[in-house]
């Protein structure tokens, strides 16, 4: 996936994660996921004071070799005023599916192998984050249920016109964002599977 899209304010959407993967292995082709996206890792003062789902279609994923596929997903957004003055805890959660383009790399670091887009499969995951910054008085989107369905409209080369941060909906400018972990699993049949993480890496797509 792809850490770009989450990035706050990035001009691009694409789901670059494999822009933010280390070059570090890990094995076997597992992600404990939801135990690092769980509500108990923040240090969190009281209920969510954002807790809200959203769909995305047509967004690009990258991995250690360009782009490699377009995602449909839903993410549910839920954010958490911290134990530390000024700082709200962010966890993110994605399942979704994504389409493999022809022509295009594997998403592995140093393959050498070219899709020929029949490998399409399903992937999960998500991101812990810490924000630094002041939240908007009269924010853009609801802060409870659905905030609807958004279309991308990426191309292979992360040109997103339909890109929407949903960090800028809920902070005033001048926040900062940090990652404190970051994960995803791609599940591809008999094409393999994928893990591509803060901690590490393994796998891949053929």
């Amino acid at each position: 996936m792809n850490i770009k899209k989450m990035l706050v304010g990035g001009a691009a959407s694409a789901l670059m994660l494999g822009t933010f993967a280390t070059a570090v292995f890990a094995s076997p082709n597992t992600l404990n996921w939801g135990t690092e996206t769980n509500a108990g890792e923040c240090e969190k003062i009281g209920k969510p004071i954002v807790n809200v789902t959203q769909k995305v279609i047509n967004d690009v994923d990258s991995g250690f070799n360009g782009y490699w596929a377009f995602d449909n997903y839903n993410r549910h957004i839920q954010v958490w005023e911290s134990t530390t003055p000024g700082e709200y805890c962010a966890i993110v959660r994605y399942t979704g599916q994504f389409d493999a383009q022809a022509g295009q790399s594997s998403p592995d670091l140093g393959s050498t192998n070219i899709l020929d887009g029949d490998e399409d499969g399903a992937f999960e995951g998500g991101y812990r984050a810490t924000i630094t910054g002041t939240l908007d008085a009269t924010p853009a989107w609801n802060t409870r249920g659905s905030v609807g369905s958004f279309d991308y409209d990426c191309d292979l080369s992360a040109n997103c016109p339909g890109y929407v941060s949903w960090v800028v909906q809920y902070f005033n400018p001048g926040y900062v964002f940090a990652y404190d972990w970051w994960g995803w699993i791609y599940h591809a049949g008999n094409n393999g599977s994928w893990v591509n993480s803060s901690e590490g890496n393994s796998g891949g797509i053929l």
